[in-house]
């Protein structure tokens, strides 16, 4: 998935160059557009690998799992029920999947690990609007606020999911 990732945030890197050029040169709105998505898709992508690494850098997966930011919260068990939660959580892709990995990695590490992934993704969450800023410069504001609360909404997911599985992990371990 890393892989991946970084080939995506650098092939909309040079689509946005390449763009921004030719709509230097030709002013072409539909060339205009495709660089706006191009800027966008970077953005997203590229502040998502950002925060990741810069997290990381920080606390290398060792948080604090008994920090109260990261307790199981009265309501949650009847949310992930009505969004079934169980049934979607195994088709989301993982960006480093050894980190999650039973026989590499002990339960208090992996708890760790979805602690740090919480983080990053909360943090994404709130980066997610800082396109609007964009949209002063560039119009479309309209366009800015859907991919900036699609971001948001595709980051709520893995929060979700790192704090379904959490107060599950943290049970078996204490077995």
């Amino acid at each position: 998935m890393r892989k991946k990732m970084i080939s995506i945030t650098l092939i909309s890197l040079i689509g946005l160059l390449v763009s921004g050029v030719i709509y230097h040169f030709t002013r072409n709105r539909v060339i205009f557009s495709v660089a706006i998505t191009f800027g966008t898709t970077f953005y997203h992508l590229g502040i998502r690998l950002a925060v990741g690494y810069l997290v990381n850098a920080k606390y290398h997966n060792q948080m604090d799992y008994t920090n109260k930011w990261f307790k199981e919260k009265n309501f949650e068990q009847k949310l992930y029920k009505i969004i079934q939660v169980k049934k979607w959580k195994k088709w989301l892709p993982t960006f480093n999947p050894q980190d999650f990995d039973v026989k590499n990695r002990s339960l208090t590490e992996i708890v760790q690990v979805t602690c740090q992934s919480e983080v990053v993704h909360e943090v994404n969450m709130i980066l997610s609007f800082v396109p609007l800023v964009f949209s002063v410069w560039f119009g479309s504001l309209g366009v800015f606020l859907l991919t900036s609360c699609a971001a948001f909404l595709f980051d709520s997911i893995f929060v979700i999911m790192q704090r379904y599985n959490r107060p599950r992990l943290i049970r078996l371990m204490k077995k």
